[in-house]
């Protein structure tokens, strides 16, 4: 597996700056760019990547996604006046033209692209592009939302050309919905769109009626489109976390893409002015430790939208953080509790434990039905395998990690006991998503009859595997029952729990049958 963690920059995209005043577009300023790359520099982070030049997207890459006659207007506005640039500009919503545009927009396609190709030819395992302007919202012939080409579009549509690819997810975290992405996937069923947006009842900019979320793409791509609307503002890390445990994740292991693209945008973090959302920087590294989980580890964050430039730094931070595999800071606000030790049992436990208070929570995997009485700090979630499927997803999103991600421990301990039938790739995800918690401080104990899986567990403590997986199978019913019978019984007690979501799933199933 590739190691290594790639780091795209140049400072030449600083150039893109607006020349006149428009409270529009005021907020995407050239300070955007070098703020992260000063942070980075202050967290001693740009040492310990791999370092990976930009160049210029050639016009037939860029036409991967836009018209030429859309380039060609974009290309001649290197040679115009600030007046002419303006009367320009005024054609699109939100977007202004610099002498300099054509030139930064051509290496914010290059660099998205050299950051895919150090990525699929193993000299990185994953990696960042810092670049502007940004891309997630141009069209085929639109500069729309200070986006001039789509670097993440063009990069899917590239990745698939250049390397073969079946199946690429692309996770849009910015408060923005990504349209431009949306409209160039809406009816392809190889690229599985995500994107969480500001919407308010369609009163929040782009203002379209499909960025709700019952627009899931057409033809053949219906059900590969997912949105996640947001209705009002103040959201935060509880909110974040919900919308991937219980809707994301759970179709993505299911589409087992072999390449993640991130639109990472920071306008979704606290503090920023067009988001007016409450997600701390410390979000974002487990928001990526989740997608380090798919497609071998092979993943790309490209910079979308941030203008809150404290806020945007270190969100920036948070995320190559995850991506190098430090441990992960754990999360504030609601669900932060303090000395707690987080243990899940994989196996039949022949012992009765009584827990009366909240220092310790037990989660019991196991095959046989336990005499003892679920209670909030000690449960038993019983699993019953058959050969013919290959799926713990439902239990790990929709329970496990939803109830460890709301207890918050301090530390996490993963014991491997008798009789575990959930075999080494379901327990090899289980321990490499518990990561998350707790600073990374896990403990894996593993009884001797079980030395066959030893290897792989210290194989991803250390950073170095990411397990994989056969063809997906509905779980069986007896497990979707007790499933739903413990997410009613402690959803009051634990409120990640509250939220979830199948309706882009079964859609998904559909077009698979």
């Amino acid at each position: 597996m590739a190691a290594g963690t790639a780091l795209v920059y140049d400072g030449e995209m600083t150039n893109h700056k607006l020349l006149w005043e428009d409270p529009n577009c005021n907020l995407e300023v050239p300070e955007r760019l070098s703020s992260c790359y000063d942070r980075l520099q202050h967290y001693n982070l740009i040492e310990r990547c791999i370092s990976v030049s930009a160049r210029e997207g050639t016009e037939s890459e860029i036409m991967l996604i836009h018209s030429m006659d859309y380039v060609e207007i974009v290309k001649s506005t290197e040679k115009m006046e600030k007046e002419e640039l303006q009367k320009v500009s005024a054609d699109y919503d939100a977007v202004y033209f610099h002498p300099t545009t054509y030139h930064c927009a051509k290496l914010a396609v290059g660099a998205t692209l050299q950051l895919v190709d150090a990525v699929m030819s193993g000299k990185a395992r994953n990696g960042l592009t810092l670049i502007r302007p940004p891309g997630h919202h141009s069209q085929r012939s639109e500069a729309n939302g200070f986006c001039i080409f789509n670097n993440v579009a063009i990069a899917a549509k590239y990745a698939q050309r250049n390397y073969g690819l079946q199946r690429i997810l692309i996770v849009d975290w910015d408060i923005h919905h990504g349209q431009g992405i949306q409209y160039a996937f809406d009816d392809d069923p190889s690229v599985l769109y995500f994107s969480w947006h500001r919407f308010e009842h369609q009163n929040f900019w782009p203002w379209l009626r499909e960025s709700n979320y019952d627009a899931v793409g057409q033809g053949k791509g219906r059900g590969f489109n997912i949105n996640v609307p947001w209705n009002q503002v103040g959201m935060g890390n509880s909110d974040y976390l919900a919308a991937v445990l219980h809707v994301l994740l759970p179709i993505a292991f299911e589409f087992d893409p072999e390449l993640v693209l991130i639109s990472a945008g920071y306008d979704s973090g606290i503090g920023d002015p067009e988001g007016q959302m409450k997600a701390t920087p410390e979000c974002f590294s487990h928001l990526t430790h989740f997608l380090m989980n798919l497609a071998h580890g092979k993943l790309c964050a490209v910079l979308e939208g941030g203008y809150h430039l404290r806020s945007l730094s270190e969100s920036v931070c948070m995320t190559l953080k995850a991506l190098l595999g430090d441990p992960l800071p754990p999360l504030s606000g609601e669900m932060m509790p303090c000395l707690r030790v987080l243990c899940v049992f994989v196996g039949d436990m022949d012992m009765k434990i009584e827990l009366d208070d909240d220092k310790v929570l037990l989660i019991n995997i196991c095959r046989k039905r336990s005499e003892q009485v679920n209670t909030k700090h000690n449960v038993s979630l019983n699993w019953k395998e058959d050969p013919k499927t290959n799926n713990f997803f439902s239990a790990t999103f929709g329970f496990i990690l939803p109830v460890a991600y709301s207890y918050q421990p301090n530390l996490t301990i993963v014991i491997i006991g008798p009789n575990q039938n959930l075999g080494k790739n379901r327990i090899s995800l289980l321990i490499s998503l518990l990561q998350g918690l707790a600073e990374c401080q896990i403990l894996a104990v593993i009884q001797d009859t079980e030395e066959k899986i030893m290897q792989d567990i210290a194989n991803i403590l250390t950073g170095d595997f990411i397990p994989t997986f056969g063809n997906f199978a509905p779980d069986l019913q007896e497990n979707v029952e007790g499933m739903k019978e413990l997410r009613a019984q402690f959803q009051q007690e634990w409120k990640l729990l509250q939220c979830s979501c199948s309706g882009n799933q079964s859609e998904m199933n559909e077009n698979k049958k």
